[in-house]
């Protein structure tokens, strides 16, 4: 089964912001404090471990105040992974996180820490947190006495002085989610990812990779309804229309080839990959829609209509895709060798033989197989 793969890592930037509001945590400590005195007498202090000392100090004094516990061992976290102690630095941030649960200060300090570990689970713990407080803003009653409208500009100033922080935990739990090869895995991401970051700008990607990751568990009844879900939401949907097209030509269900058939069909008229100003993409989404609706012909013996299809794919996907290229080199070799078109046959196996990858072997095996019969030519 081909699938249709997604350009899925983004760059993306740390920023540190303060907030102000109800529901997001904000550590502060007033002025002439003993915890503001205890503070002003640790950052003079240059030595890392005579710092990390104090903070530890600082945590023990004042145990009672959760916002300087939690201070004290993001501190400490950072401090930790500036030595490159990245086990040390998550303790110390889990630390943190239990002191203040809502601070996004600390919750994007430990998914960068999380994410420098290549600890997946922590990154998407801390991100979901993130997500789920920042959507709380949303949420909080309003203040006795405050008008409505000074009360929606409050959210707003809110909403704007959190979003740097928002947005990089939106950013790093989907790299997370785009890295993770385990199927089951990814799919448990997703269905974490989605209820935290409502609306998020990664909703078509996601659905996606959440209908990929089903194709993969082999769960045709979870893809089905994701993927029509998917569709309502954007009817133009190239990546949801073709892996349910794909999904459907495999599967054994008597309507299927014609649900397949339809789901492809539509993925081309979208794509119009003969137009001028057809892309990249919409000529590989076009090429990928073509291979299927040549795969469904093929499995119900209309090979000679199958043929056209397969050719049309691989004149779209050569040069773009060299994955997709040979499995459609593979199934025309296939076709052609079944109506004894056998040079033809050979040489488009010849050519899926020679790309390195999935398709290699069997394009060998079926070419092998060919030759030592006696061929008819026609």
């Amino acid at each position: 089964m081909h699938r249709i793969r997604l350009l899925a890592l983004l760059a993306s930037l740390i920023t540190l912001v303060s907030y102000s509001s109800a529901q997001i945590t904000k550590i502060v400590f007033a002025a002439g404090t003993p915890e503001d005195q205890a503070l002003n007498a640790i950052s003079s202090e240059a030595d890392a471990q005579k710092k990390a000392a104090m903070y530890t100090d600082f945590i023990q004094k004042f145990s009672s105040n959760s916002q300087a516990v939690a201070y004290g061992y993001w501190q400490l976290a950072q401090i930790s992974q500036a030595g490159g102690d990245l086990p040390k630095a998550l303790e110390y941030g889990d630390k943190a996180i239990a002191a203040e649960p809502r601070d996004l200060d600390i919750l994007v300090t430990q998914a960068s820490i999380a994410q420098q570990a290549k600890n997946s689970d922590k990154v998407m713990n801390c991100a979901v947190a993130g997500g789920n407080t920042y959507s709380t803003l949303d949420k909080q009653p309003k203040p006795e006495g405050m008008s409505d409208a000074d009360f929606a500009n409050r959210i707003s100033q809110d909403k704007d002085a959190a979003k740097n922080s928002y947005e990089f935990l939106e950013v790093t739990a989907f790299n997370t989610i785009a890295a993770e090869s385990d199927a089951q895995k990814r799919m448990t991401y997703i269905e974490r990812f989605t209820p935290a970051f409502p609306n998020s700008r990664f909703a078509d990607p996601i659905s996606s990779y959440a209908m990929m990751s089903l194709s993969e568990l082999k769960d045709m009844p979870r893809l089905v309804a994701y993927g029509e879900k998917a569709l309502a939401a954007n009817p133009q949907s190239l990546p949801a229309l073709l892996l349910l097209a794909n999904a459907y030509s495999e599967d054994s269900n008597p309507a299927s080839p014609a649900k397949a058939t339809a789901y492809a069909q539509k993925a081309i008229d979208i794509a119009k990959a003969d137009a001028p100003d057809a892309d990249r993409s919409r000529k590989l989404s076009a090429g990928a829609a073509h291979s299927t609706l040549g795969y469904v012909l093929m499995k119900q013996d209309k090979t000679a209509a199958a043929i056209p299809e397969l050719k049309t794919a691989a004149s779209l996907l050569k040069g773009q895709d060299d994955q997709q290229y040979a499995i459609v080199l593979y199934r025309l070799g296939y076709s052609e060798a079944k109506i004894n078109k056998v040079a033809d046959a050979k040489a488009a196996l010849a050519e899926a033989a020679s790309i390195a990858g999935p398709m290699q072997q069997p394009a060998k095996d079926l070419l092998a197989k060919i030759n030592a019969a006696r061929p008819h030519a026609k």
